[in-house]
């Protein structure tokens, strides 16, 4: 029986291989300033690299023969209303790309759609969540409609998203007229109409008008004290996070849609590009090999070879992102004694952290800290924006040398260019069997 399924596999794979090489793209370019990473040190001039992309050779089939998914009528939000921005969740979300573009591309549009349409719908039910039961329904069909137009067909479960998400959970408030009595609404509307995409994340302008909106509706479960005060601790966390959604909720109604998910791609991107999101393994082989003060200069770098090859298999990273990796990894191999920069040493760079489009070149891609969307063209397909592209060496951590950071605009970091570069898809042969073959494994592990 499995050699039978691994020859269908085989044969379905090589009648779609045959069939859309056609549709291969050719590339673009095009340069991009990313204003969110610390000052560089203008040492080097990297010559750029053009990753050998290829988002998709699906996407021209599969997307602009979408199907109408029939639907439970009995949710009502208005995803009508919505189409262009589920069409562009969609793309976001494309079948074979979307677990390695969860983190920065599709999650967050992804949530950010539903909370648009709860919010937009909320101008008409005055409810700023839905209940148990139509949120189940509502789920449902928005993935129909998403998978309808070539969506992967398990974003809940790469998103975290469930019904209870559509709720309002914990939150003790969830219509419009008792939100708008007991907050300032005016503030959020101030400081978070529109946000400063390169600012926001460092000031928190409309981060803490968010935060102090959530505190202040949460606040309605607890008695308060002699003197009418109650402290934020007395609050759950929880509590807090769950009113934040309500709070994002209403500015999504009083903004259009466009502008909405700016401002919760924006808000989103502040909180991804502050943490590594790989999860890295223990990094004791690397201590074996790299030991003795690295005595052998080939087996630790065989070693960390090895290693890094595990971490380009998990997912796209933004740049600031490969730099918290860079430094997290960093401090665990100096847990283990490892004083001397294998960066270095092992010429690891940037790219070495996100996911390879070519498994046989060097072409990783980072995407950019600014929030980015996938785009789809008929002849083309689905494709992405890499962010500097070049080889720029991973900074190695020390005390005065803290790259996390893109607020601290004092750090330095090697070789980066004025100007990071950005291309988009090229399809080849050996990138079209990389993504056949990864697609097919993963139905088969299935």
């Amino acid at each position: 029986m499995t050699e039978f399924l691994n020859f269908k596999t085989l044969l379905l794979f090589l009648l779609v291989f045959c069939f859309y090489v056609p549709h291969f793209s050719s590339l673009r370019f095009e340069e991009k300033v990313d204003n969110l990473l610390p000052q560089i040190s203008p040492t080097g001039n990297p010559q750029p690299l053009y990753p050998l992309l290829a988002p998709s050779p699906l996407s021209p089939f599969t997307i602009t023969n979408s199907t109408a998914p029939k639907l439970s009528g009995l949710c009502t939000l208005d995803f009508d209303a919505m189409d262009t921005m589920m069409s562009m969740t969609a793309i976001d979300c494309f079948t074979v790309f979307a677990p390695y573009l969860a983190n920065v591309v599709c999650c967050p549009q992804f949530k950010a759609t539903l909370v648009i349409l709860i919010g937009q719908s909320s101008k008409e039910t005055k409810k700023l969540s839905l209940n148990s039961t139509i949120a189940k329904h509502c789920l449902s069909d928005f993935d129909k409609i998403l998978m309808g137009q070539g969506a992967n067909n398990s974003l809940q479960q790469i998103c975290s998203v469930g019904p209870s998400n559509l709720t309002e959970a914990s939150c003790p408030v969830k219509d419009v007229d008792g939100f708008e009595k007991m907050v300032n609404t005016s503030k959020i509307l101030a400081n978070c109409g529109k946000i400063d995409l390169v600012n926001e994340c460092c000031q928190e302008t409309c981060q803490n008008a968010i935060s102090e909106a959530a505190k202040d509706i949460a606040s309605v479960s607890y008695e308060f004290d002699a003197m009418g005060l109650r402290r934020p601790s007395d609050i759950s966390n929880r509590v807090i996070n769950d009113c934040k959604s309500i709070v994002l909720r209403w500015l999504a109604s009083k903004l259009e849609p466009t502008r909405a998910k700016e401002v919760l791609r924006g808000l989103a991107n502040c909180n991804l590009n502050k943490v590594c999101p790989l999860v890295l393994p223990n990094v004791r082989p690397v201590a074996r090999g790299c030991g003795d003060e690295i005595k052998n200069q080939t087996s630790c770098c065989d070693a960390m070879g090895s290693y890094v090859s595990h971490l380009q298999k998990q997912s796209f990273l933004t740049n600031l992102q490969a730099l918290n990796c860079a430094a997290s990894l960093g401090k665990k191999l100096q847990k283990e004694n490892i004083t001397s920069n294998v960066y270095n040493r092992c010429r690891i760079t940037l790219q070495d952290f996100s996911l390879q489009a070519n498994g046989m070149q060097e072409s990783g891609c980072l995407l950019p800290s600014l929030p980015s969307d996938a785009t789809f063209d008929s002849s083309s397909g689905v494709s992405f924006l890499c962010d500097l592209n070049d080889h720029i060496p991973a900074p190695w951590p020390s005390l005065s040398h803290i790259p996390a950071s893109s607020c601290n605009k004092t750090v330095k970091i090697p070789a980066l260019p004025a100007a990071a570069s950005g291309a988009r898809g090229l399809y080849t042969d050996d990138v079209m069997f990389l993504l056949y073959t990864m697609a097919f494994i993963l139905v088969a592990i299935r």
